[in-house]
């Protein structure tokens, strides 16, 4: 079980992940045009908050923090509330399964005001413990908070509709692929997970349907549900790469791996391969929070947990009262979105950004579909 600490995460080289978790910094001091023998000003420090008695904890799924995937976001999620709203932060890891249960118990013994539990597989021991504890608080990120079909009064879900912004991701991808053959393969096959997969799937056919050029999607049937998985999210495996590499022998230039990070294992199979391939992200924006990849990532779908955390942090520790309705996070409220293009910008026409302005808004508006 891991030790209750404040933890920090190491080696964010990406300025968009530490935007995430500081409240602001100031401009640099101004120097003056001829010398004087005055001491120059000092750069200006954002004032830090004052510090509530709030304790907000959460306990990983398998995996550390730095997971480059839903574990980080959510972390990134307690950060922000600890630098901007002053709260005081608990982060435990799981290594393991064995983990899940002793770890939500030392939540519960520190006495913590918020409980989160981060990822499907952890949502039993979260809910056990719940209705042993029924005056704590807890969340279930991606997880379930009901019973026998009922919903516990102190767990709330978080939940996303992963499949709208895959949409946008499997129609950019079909645009964007030369052989007009791309890939996708997950780690476990779960709803969290194939929830991206079927988007990406009726994306890319949405593609087909608006141009004429077929495409064709390896490594997920959302009809049939049969695909490629991995069988668990341990990152870039030997297997993650040996599927990763069947796709692209089938034929794909963009893989869309959804198993939290897969990127390491997809990269090597594209450039094994010699192809000029790319890959899609999944959970954060990975160009930018995974620098090293970022020459190879066309986009990312994004599930924003880490607003979803801090906002929930930001109202029960301001006198919020705690409710049980699910969150659901879409391309409406900005739960999820793909994100920017970055390097790849120039080579999205912009016929096709346009043509996904459109589609993202028949999707909040419901006059499109991203299930069929």
């Amino acid at each position: 079980m891991a030790t209750l600490t404040k933890k920090t995460l190491a080696g964010f080289a990406a300025a968009g992940a530490i935007a995430l978790v500081l409240s602001g910094c100031a401009g640099t001091a101004e120097v003056a045009e001829e010398a004087t023998e005055e001491p120059a000003e000092t750069e200006e420090t954002a004032e830090a908050p004052a510090q509530l008695d709030f304790l907000a904890c959460a306990v990983s799924d398998e995996g550390s923090w730095e997971d480059a995937s839903f574990n980080e976001a959510v972390y990134r999620g307690l950060q922000q509330a600890e630098e901007e709203l002053g709260v005081e932060i608990r982060a435990l890891e799981s290594n393991t399964p064995e983990d899940f249960a002793p770890n939500v118990q030392a939540t519960v013994d520190e006495g913590c005001d918020v409980i989160f539990g981060v990822g499907f597989a952890l949502e039993e021991a979260l809910k056990a413990s719940a209705q042993e504890n029924p005056d704590m608080v807890y969340v279930a990120v991606d997880g379930d908070n009901t019973v026998d079909g009922e919903p516990l009064p102190n767990v709330k879900s978080v939940r996303y509709a992963m499949f709208e912004s895959s949409y946008l991701a499997g129609y950019t991808a079909a645009a964007y692929s030369t052989s007009k053959v791309i890939g996708t393969y997950g780690g476990v096959q779960i709803p969290p997970v194939t929830d991206f997969m079927d988007g990406y799937y009726y994306g890319a056919k949405a593609y087909e349907a608006d141009t004429g050029t077929e495409v064709t999607v390896v490594g997920w049937d959302p009809e049939a549900g049969t695909g490629d998985f991995i069988g668990d999210f341990a990152p870039n495996s030997a297997t993650s790469k040996s599927i990763a590499a069947s796709l692209v022998e089938a034929g794909a230039d963009v893989l869309f791996p959804v198993g939290g990070d897969q990127f390491g294992a997809a990269s090597e199979a594209i450039a094994d391969a010699g192809i000029d391939g790319v890959m899609v992200g999944v959970d954060l924006d990975i160009a930018a929070t995974s620098p090293q990849y970022a020459p190879l990532v066309l986009t990312s779908a994004e599930k924003r947990m880490s607003v979803a955390t801090f906002e929930i942090i930001a109202d029960l520790s301001s006198g919020g009262e705690f409710s049980n309705e699910t969150y659901l996070g879409n391309l409406a409220n900005g739960g999820t979105d793909i994100s920017p293009f970055y390097e790849f910008d120039s080579e999205i026409s912009q016929d096709v950004k346009d043509r996904l302005a459109v589609l993202k808004q028949g999707i909040i508006d419901g006059d499109v579909d991203p299930l069929s």
